[in-house]
């Protein structure tokens, strides 16, 4: 248990069943179930249905239908249930709790439009998020939002505003050099302007920062991994043997440096034949499990080489926060499992993370 338990709205709601019912309820983002200290309030109302209201300590309120369904099935009553995200760790930079590292050990792999649509996907559970372009010589993050041409602004001189892209607080060096000009620096030069658009930008009070990286193992990621305290990353893959082959570097490369791989994503895992329906692994299959194997974390989400990604992208839309596209179930599951992770690492290290198919 994480505390103890708080005071309920109505004495005669026989309360212990539905705290049981709540802590027996299973997931990957909820893999020990939903802890008492998590409730707020249970009360009844006068058709005899039962209302919980829960304070969730990571990003996970599309999965509550479930647990209304799980919990009314279980103590035999309607259940309704409002959910708050509500982080109470303190924050790691600035006013940021969790700064979350997407990477990959190639170019290629699909890791911006991944980086976008699982921030988009935390967005959409609940969560206060925003994104940093680190990807100083190719940002294309203003492309993926819809925020090409866009000029930033400052209100004091000192701190650039962040763009607002549906929620989204998104900052990028794409957003301070011309769309059709090449980045030209020397990597010091690069981690620099990579530090200044990280400390001069009035991010406010985030829950996550997920930061797309650039590819690869070089200055920008060290600076990244040495000088922000990074929660953890998150590595993109493709099934390819040369892609996996990079990704292991980019593994080796955050153990070195200490800092936690939540999990492997495996981007166009597959693709869904628009005749058949049937699933041809055009990459290879198996490939990211055996990497997750490999060095003991979890694969996160297969997501398919999908038309509909790219054709969202390409708007400047994301696809993940389109509940309507099948695809976003994908992110939006990646995404809490993520988050999940993040909390019970800091709460209860010892929990084993179980993982489900998509």
């Amino acid at each position: 248990m994480f505390g103890l338990s708080k005071l309920f709205s109505s004495k005669s709601v026989q309360k212990q069943p539905i705290i049981t019912a709540l802590a027996a309820y299973r997931s990957a983002a909820f893999a020990v179930g939903i802890d008492e200290s998590f409730i707020d309030t249970i009360s009844q109302n006068d058709d005899k249905s039962i209302h919980i209201k829960i304070s969730l300590p990571f990003a996970a309120q599309s999965e509550m239908p479930l647990v209304e369904q799980h919990v009314s099935e279980s103590i035999n009553t309607p259940v309704t249930i409002d959910s708050v995200v509500t982080i109470k760790e303190p924050a790691k930079f600035k006013a940021i709790k969790h700064i979350v590292l997407i990477a990959s050990g190639k170019g290629g792999v699909g890791k911006s439009t991944t980086a976008v649509n699982l921030a988009g996907a935390l967005k959409s559970e609940g969560a206060k998020v925003g994104i940093l372009d680190a990807d100083i010589y190719g940002p294309s993050i203003p492309m993926l939002l819809g925020l090409v041409g866009a000029e930033p602004q400052t209100k004091d001189n000192k701190l650039l505003q962040p763009f607002d892209a549906n929620g989204i607080k998104a900052q990028s060096i794409g957003f301070l050099v011309p769309s059709d000009d090449a980045t030209v620096w020397r990597g010091p030069m690069a981690s620099g302007a990579l530090n200044q658009l990280l400390n001069e930008t009035d991010w406010g009070e985030l829950d996550y920062l997920i930061v797309d990286m650039p590819p690869g193992t070089g200055d920008i990621q060290l600076t990244m991994s040495q000088k922000v305290p990074a929660s953890g990353t998150v590595i993109v893959t493709t099934p390819q043997d040369l892609a996996l082959a990079d990704a292991q570097k980019g593994i080796a490369m955050f153990n070195k440096v200490n800092v936690p791989v939540l999990g492997l994503i495996e981007n166009m895992s597959h693709y869904i034949c628009t005749h058949c329906g049937e699933a041809n692994h055009v990459f290879g299959k198996d490939g990211a499990e055996k990497l997750a194997h490999k060095h003991g974390v979890p694969v996160l989400s297969h997501i398919p080489l999908a038309i509909d990604i790219r054709e969202y992208s390409e708007q400047g839309k994301l696809i993940a926060s389109d509940t309507s596209a099948a695809i976003s179930d994908t992110y939006s599951a990646a995404a809490r499992l993520i988050a999940s992770t993040l909390f019970y690492q800091q709460h209860q290290s010892s929990v084993e993370i179980v993982i489900t198919e998509d």
